[in-house]
């Protein structure tokens, strides 16, 4: 079982949205892409010098571990469509 759970992280990733505003992420699906999109970043980095570091604790972790957490404590942003 994944922790957190997909509607904690959906919370998360909403928190910063107005009241009236349409949600961030409104699908578990956004959250498997989100996540494993940085999880491929994160083992990207793991096997070059040049790549984007971990910005959680998880040498020994699995990337999608890592990548869940990131966005489980706020260090990962997920953005909409019409940011960039």
């Amino acid at each position: 079982m994944l922790h957190p759970s997909y509607s904690d992280l959906m919370k998360v990733v909403n928190s910063e949205v107005e009241p009236g505003e349409a949600p961030v992420i409104n699908s578990r699906y956004s959250i498997v892409m989100a996540t494993s999109k940085r999880a491929r970043q994160i083992i990207s980095a793991r096997q070059t010098v040049s790549g984007e570091k971990a910005l959680v604790e998880g040498k020994d972790r699995k990337a999608l571990s890592v990548a869940v957490e990131e966005l489980n404590q706020g260090k990962i942003k997920i953005l909409g469509d019409d940011e960039e």
